[in-house]
């Protein structure tokens, strides 16, 4: 699941390449696979990743961050200025943009998303990312290659929070203007319908079958001999069941890219040289895996009555004894193959100026957590090997993950084989669809835990729909109108502060102060980060994957 979308691309002098004029002797195609349809197509309302991984290359943002340099980039923005006191910003746009229907991008269009995006009637975790201590940004037109930002403070992620995807005012102003943006762009869509300024257009979807994408006529960007691109024709993203699907697929030349899990990688590198493949290993995922227990009163409190999972699910104890029962080195060897690594902090070691490394992890400690448990009064009262509450409440609930996704489920399997035999806690595994999962946490909470995962990135702030108590995506209670609790309050603080603060260093304290809190509190009980892996063909040419994106997307392309 990701929290936020984020685009980015690069304007600028493009890597030097031969003209693509032969490429076409050879089909310009690139065969991807998907594991979840998407829930919609419109990015602004969408809060999984399914939906971006099929239309996410349809749309644009002001800037892009360089995955190789971490350095943000024009893009849709060729230049901008800022006043002395950081809080003015003015955007020089292209004038040479166009969207996939042909008309003209402008500054109209750029005001017209941060007013979507401040719309409370719509929800959507951008808001979450440009709101400033309470406050909007004020967006204005200057004439139609121009646009001003007014914040209210000095915001230190701005340059690279404008890779949110821009939208359509032609298309869509007059929807959300009479109050039904949010089903606008709903998977049943005439393809030629999504409009959006990428290097490609939808041409195709067939749910539960593939979708594809083929080149925007109006692209505008080329390369350094002034050929446009992207260079390749058509993208086509095939939806397959599950990641053994994906991974028969790949083998089988069906697709042409695969991200592989560490079970893959002795296989694919012993059959490298026939199938004429790339195996690399890149680094540790910037993402975090975790477990999160719903603590959510909107759904356990009724006619009066506090359901007693409430009660447990935010006790420490329950939670530090849980956490010490999470055997993540054996996690890594038997799910991961050893391609990965235990998650102590929730910012990964991929981003060393923020991540915590002074936190100490859980020991996998079953004894202990067992201690735990029957100190604070969770003990097997009747002899049936579970434990209950003081209350005699049986001591049993349901998680969830996304079926499908073979690595969340076998986690699961270890971790209810533990939390039942070693500490008398009885589980019922549920795995789900992905887009009905995502339905259960953030709209009818109906759910007791949840084993999922969130993308990270270079920058913090873009987790505070996460960590923030309003947050969309604050899993455990999400949207509470204040802080249901001190600490979430303190959150509230640090992620406020954390974007003020424009000196590195200093901004980085607070952000491994958050990180500590969620440590000692436990919202979320972290696993294992995998390695992050890519595996591509040969003929896959200008293809460079780095944690933190493909680098340059636009020159990929089949070798002719």
């Amino acid at each position: 699941m990701k929290p936020f979308l984020i685009r980015f691309s690069l304007w600028a002098v493009l890597l030097g390449a031969c003209s693509p004029g032969a490429a076409g002797e050879v089909e310009q195609k690139l065969t991807t696979a998907s594991i979840a349809d998407p829930k919609t197509f419109n990015l602004i309302v969408s809060d999984e990743t399914s939906s971006a991984a099929i239309v996410g290359d349809l749309f644009e943002g002001l800037t892009r961050t360089n995955p190789k340099t971490g350095a943000v980039e024009p893009l849709l923005a060729k230049a901008w200025e800022v006043s002395e006191d950081g809080k003015v910003w003015t955007f020089h746009l292209r004038d040479d943009v166009r969207w996939n229907d042909g008309a003209k991008f402008t500054a109209k269009d750029v005001k017209f998303t941060f007013d979507v995006i401040y719309d409370d009637k719509i929800p959507n975790s951008a808001r979450d990312i440009f709101t400033i201590e309470g406050q909007k940004i004020q967006v204005e037109v200057i004439d139609a290659y121009t646009v001003r930002f007014t914040l209210p403070s000095p915001f230190a992620p701005f340059l690279r929070s404008l890779g949110i995807d821009i939208i359509p005012e032609h298309i869509l102003g007059e929807p959300w203007r009479n109050g039904t943006f949010a089903s606008q762009w709903g998977i049943n869509t005439p393809p030629d319908k999504i409009v959006g300024t990428g290097r490609y257009k939808l041409a195709e979807y067939v749910p539960a079958q593939y979708a594809r994408l083929v080149k925007n006529p109006y692209y505008w960007m080329k390369d350094d001999q002034g050929n446009q691109l992207p260079y390749l024709n058509e993208e086509v993203t095939l939806i397959v069941q599950n990641i053994d699907t994906s991974y028969l697929k790949f083998k089988n030349g069906d697709t042409d890219i695969y991200s592989p899990r560490g079970e893959d990688v002795e296989d694919l590198k012993k059959n490298q040289k026939s199938l004429d493949i790339t195996v690399k290993e890149i680094g540790t995922s910037t993402g975090t895996e975790f477990v999160v227990f719903n603590r959510n009163p909107r759904y356990y409190v009724k006619d009066g009555k506090t359901d007693p999972k409430l009660t447990w699910f935010t006790d420490k104890n329950f939670l530090k004894a849980l956490a010490h029962t999470v055997d993540k080195e054996g996690i890594i060897v038997s799910v991961m193959n050893g391609y990965g690594a235990p998650a102590v902090s929730y910012i990964s070691e991929s981003v060393p100026l923020y991540h915590n490394d002074a936190l100490k992890d859980y020991e996998y400690d079953p004894d202990l957590a067992a201690e735990i448990l029957e100190k604070a009064g969770y003990q097997d009262r009747d002899g049936d090997g579970f434990r209950e509450d003081k209350d005699g409440n049986r001591m049993e609930f349901d998680l969830y993950t996304n079926s499908g996704n073979n690595v969340r489920e076998k986690t699961c399997v270890i971790l209810k084989e533990d939390w039942e035999k070693k500490l008398g806690l009885k589980v019922n595994y549920k795995p789900l669809e992905f887009n009905s999962l995502v339905e259960k946490l953030v709209n009818n909470f109906q759910w007791d835990a949840v084993l999922l995962g969130f993308t990270g990135g270079l920058e913090p702030h873009f987790g505070a729909n996460i960590y923030k108590s309003s947050g969309q995506l604050h899993a455990w209670n999400p949207r509470q109108a204040k802080p249901a609790t001190d600490w979430e309050a303190e959150i509230d603080q640090l992620v406020d502060a954390g974007v003020r603060e424009l000196d590195e260093e200093k901004r980085a304290q607070i952000y491994k102060r958050i990180q500590e809190i969620l440590h000692d509190e436990l919202p979320m009980i972290l696993t294992a980060r995998a390695k992050v892996l890519s595996a591509y063909k040969n003929k896959v040419e200008n293809y460079e994957p780095t944690i933190f994106g493909v680098y340059r997307p636009e020159l990929t392309r089949i070798k002719y």
